[in-house]
């Protein structure tokens, strides 16, 4: 990541201001921007699978891809998962900017594929998970493009539970999606 800017945000409602004039994404760390690398073509395929997948089932306007950000505890202090499901609510209130504040309702469901590295799978898996886990997001999906896996998280009194990892034909579990009708193979 490469760091945009010296100044300095004090608060999350600073930043929300001032990034509405800047393109593409970026983390609050620590009070200020870095800018966020464009994800990997593999991981914009598998997003957008998934999407196509969970629209026909929730309907298009509650799944969001990676333009979606959600503020969180700690640092940074926003994220933006790959995929998220969203809650009937979210619609309106996002209309105006696309950020699930931790004011609101956390979404359904958020998902997150790792990218190659040591650096980013410690972040997908340690750290993203901590920080979703503290806003109260009820599934989180952790998809691994190398070992072609689904790892699926569910919240049970405050801490993220595994219900399995799904690979090849195995039917993915999920309890935020009830209609559910997906393996590991048809997420690559």
């Amino acid at each position: 990541m490469v760091q945009v800017q010296p100044r300095l945000f004090e608060s999350f409602e600073d930043y929300l201001v001032y990034s509405e004039s800047l393109e593409g994404f970026y983390e609050l760390y620590n009070g200020q921007l870095v800018k966020m690398p464009p994800e990997s073509g593999v991981n914009v395929q598998i997003a957008n699978r998934l999407l196509l997948h969970f629209a026909g089932l929730v309907g298009i306007d509650r799944v969001r891809g990676q333009g979606l950000e959600i503020e969180v505890q700690g640092e940074p202090r926003n994220r933006y998962p790959d995929l998220t499901i969203l809650r009937e609510d979210h619609i309106e209130q996002l209309a105006r900017r696309n950020t699930v504040r931790l004011s609101m309702n956390p979404p359904l469901l958020v998902v997150e594929v790792v990218s190659p590295g040591e650096v980013q799978r410690q972040r997908d898996y340690v750290a993203k998970r901590f920080q979703y886990q503290s806003c109260g997001i009820p599934e989180y999906w952790l998809i691994d493009p190398d070992a072609k896996t689904v790892l699926v998280l569910v919240l049970r009194e405050g801490n993220y539970e595994e219900i399995g990892t799904f690979s090849g034909d195995t039917p993915i579990k999920s309890l935020s999606i009830a209609d559910l009708n997906l393996t590991a193979a048809q997420v690559f």
